[in-house]
């Protein structure tokens, strides 16, 4: 892992206790569903859902990889969708930059393919899809909702083990405002933060 994200983690995970008692309930959820797959020896596959998959969800994907390489949670995998394709968003991307994440784009379509890397041979590949796209598992995964619209207008998500609503305020409020950069680096780390408090708890 890259160690400038290797500090951020170390930072992130003395702060949990500012985790609120509501909100830790529903990410157990998430760490049981994880142990469960643990304990039958089964992968462990993450979608990470919000409207347009550009920014929370993406958030959701990356950081989930990267909790579970920080705890050396093996079989994990992690992805994410939307319940419609746009593109992952610049600002998104630029906070993840600036968490230490290298970025590189794979291709040059207007909803381009991005590596994602956090570590000399740890990486994921986002771009934004809806969340039953062909990448995405079809079935013994848990869906995390990141946003209160995917949350409302996904009623069904067939082949989900576990549907759960972890809904975050969104970042494009904040878009082409003096506070643009600074509330998007704090959606990221708090997206860091609870996932990786989901992986401090699988023993």
């Amino acid at each position: 892992m890259f160690q400038k994200i290797k500090i951020q983690c170390d930072q992130l995970v003395s702060k949990f206790d500012t985790i609120a008692a509501e909100r830790k309930e529903l990410l157990v959820k998430i760490s049981n569903y994880i142990q469960s797959k643990i304990a039958k020896d089964e992968p462990i596959n993450l979608v990470y859902v919000c409207t347009h998959n550009s920014r929370r969800s993406h958030f959701g994907q990356v950081w989930a990889a990267v909790a579970a390489n920080y705890y050396k949670i093996p079989s994990v995998f992690t992805f994410s969708g939307g319940t419609e394709a746009t593109a992952f968003n610049p600002n998104a991307i630029n906070a993840l930059k600036t968490s230490g994440f290298e970025i590189s784009t794979a291709s040059m379509e207007s909803n381009p393919t991005y590596i994602v890397r956090f570590g000399e041979d740890e990486s994921t590949t986002c771009f934004s899809k809806v969340y039953d796209h062909d990448v995405n598992p079809t079935s013994n995964f848990s869906a995390i909702m990141t946003c209160s619209d995917a949350e409302e207008n996904c009623p069904f998500i067939p082949g989900v083990d576990l549907r759960i609503g972890t809904t975050y305020d969104d970042t494009k409020a904040f878009d082409n405002t003096p506070l643009q950069d600074e509330k998007y680096l704090e959606r990221s780390n708090q997206i860091a933060l609870e996932c990786l408090y989901v992986f401090s708890l699988i023993n």
